[in-house]
């Protein structure tokens, strides 16, 4: 069997479309994704802040950073989940996310947990 990672952080997300936030005429389309991290490694490792690449149907990107998530810097021991769900607005009815969490193991190890890529559709825009 294969030694487990020390740092391995698995991110997986789904997302919603919000029809009530949104303002079609003004282009202004709002999701809500809900993010589940596991620490899939070894050691105790705590989310510190973030960084998301939010792209339009259009190809504009904008960037956030900030500190933790929703508030909090959850520390997620090895095999423990944490969930949680926010929101985002662009001004199409597709797009995409991405970014990565910053971490810090209980050893002092900083290391990056990457996001990966997802869509961002309102309904009947995709097949």
């Amino acid at each position: 069997m294969a030694e487990r990672k020390k740092y391995d952080i698995t991110v997986t997300v789904k997302t919603t479309h919000i029809p009530g936030q949104s303002d079609e005429a003004n282009n202004r389309y709002v999701f809500a994704y809900t993010v589940t991290i596991v620490n899939s490694g070894s050691v105790a490792a705590r989310l510190v802040s973030r960084h998301w690449i939010v792209t339009d149907a259009e190809n504009r990107a904008q960037e956030i950073r900030g500190l933790g998530v929703v508030g909090e810097q959850p520390l997620l021991k090895p095999q423990q989940s944490y969930e949680y769900t926010s929101a985002t607005a662009i001004p199409t009815p597709v797009g995409t996310m991405r970014g990565s969490y910053q971490m810090m193991a209980e050893d002092g190890t900083a290391f990056d947990a990457p996001i990966p890529e997802f869509t961002l559709t309102a309904p009947r825009v995709l097949h």
